[in-house]
């Protein structure tokens, strides 16, 4: 799982029949401490994320899969499944 910041949306008109419908989001992710990376990805979006939004990521391929439901056959890389209020570091 990661952490990211919503920095956009993604919009295609031809793709898969499973993500017919589907919101994607453009997503920054975040060290823990809330710094921003060099890494961005393409998520789809389960929370209704908007701008700004910090998000928790499920980023790995079956994770997302069975949490999009397309089966086997679908390629899913990153889903946004909820937001992160907030993050503490312990030393």
């Amino acid at each position: 799982m990661k952490i990211g910041k919503v920095i956009g949306t993604v919009v295609s008109t031809l793709k898969l029949e499973q993500y017919i419908g589907e919101k994607m989001l453009l997503v920054k992710i975040l060290d823990p401490d809330g710094t921003e990376t060099s890494e961005t990805l393409v998520a789809f979006d389960r929370c209704q994320a908007g701008k700004d939004d910090v998000v928790l990521l499920i980023d790995e391929g079956n994770s997302a899969r069975q949490v999009l439901e397309t089966g086997p056959t679908g390629v899913v890389r990153a889903v946004c499944v909820g937001y992160v209020d907030s993050v503490n570091l312990y030393k």
